[in-house]
């Protein structure tokens, strides 16, 4: 079973900019990578990924060199697949989480929890010499908050049972709870770190994401859904047919800022 994410039913009330501008980066450090010859590409993962070797062996973890190389890392991809789904995922949860922080604390939070998913791949195997690269570990902890914030959010999904494939829509919780269940299924099966996925990483991102959330977000969100609508009619298993959910998308997507906002959401003064 797999569950593909395409949008939520959560309004935002501010414009996710920070949330644009890391999209946007990591498309464009994308497009630089494909511009590389072979030799030059490989050695530009070696110069901006996060080696385990270098951080712990070599004790670059606290210095300039250490630190700069998980944010560069966290902007670039293995490939088109890497690239598309991390997007997705990002654009999908990333704005609801920039909402409820504010983009200054919001940032420092993505990068932190780059830093915790780094830390956490690199204990696994601290003699690595393979660079790690992707927006995953930062990404894995807005999952995490997101988790911890809207548990109870529709969420629109592409689900895959083998051959079977049909648009339905679930709570958060069981799309995030699958998500993160499958990377502790992958990571049993490489426990040495090896391998080209850094499960470890996704996990590692996800946890610091959700023990960080309640530090970094306003103090008037609160945790778990807990003043929003308990209306589970939202969540349906049955099937949507394709031109529903693309009419959905658009209504999504072009929800502007400033529109109504839920009674738990502060109501004075904007949440930059």
């Amino acid at each position: 079973m797999f569950f593909l994410p395409l949008f939520d039913d959560n309004a935002t009330r501010t414009t996710p900019i920070i949330t644009w501008i890391i999209l946007a980066i990591c498309i464009c450090v994308f497009f630089w990578q494909l511009s590389l010859p072979h030799p030059q590409s490989y050695f530009a993962l070696l110069e901006y990924g996060v080696i385990p070797n270098r951080l712990l062996v070599q004790g670059e973890l606290f210095t300039i060199t250490g630190i700069s190389a998980i944010i560069t890392s966290m902007f670039l991809h293995g490939g088109w697949m890497h690239l598309i789904f991390n997007m997705l995922y990002l654009w999908v949860f990333a704005d609801n989480i920039e909402d409820a922080m504010g983009r200054v604390k919001f940032i420092l939070f993505y990068l932190l929890c780059g830093f915790c998913a780094a830390l956490s791949q690199a204990l696994i195997d601290p003699s690595s010499t393979i660079p790690m690269i992707g927006a995953s570990g930062g990404l894995a902890g807005i999952l995490g908050a997101y988790m911890m914030i809207h548990p109870r959010a529709a969420i629109r999904v592409l689900m895959v049972i083998l051959i079977f494939i049909r648009f339905i829509s679930l709570p958060a919780w069981l799309v995030l709870g699958v998500w993160i269940a499958g990377q502790f299924v992958s990571a049993s099966g490489s426990a040495d770190g090896a391998g080209g996925v850094a499960y470890f990483a996704h996990i590692g991102g996800f946890i610091a994401g959700a023990v960080l959330a309640p530090f970094f977000i306003h103090k008037d969100i609160k945790l778990f859904g807990k003043g929003m609508p308990a209306d589970t009619r939202r969540w349906s298993t049955n099937p949507v047919a394709f031109t529903d959910v693309k009419s959905e998308a658009k209504q999504r997507y072009r929800r502007k800022s400033g529109g109504s906002v839920p009674s738990y959401r502060r109501k004075k003064g904007p949440w930059g």
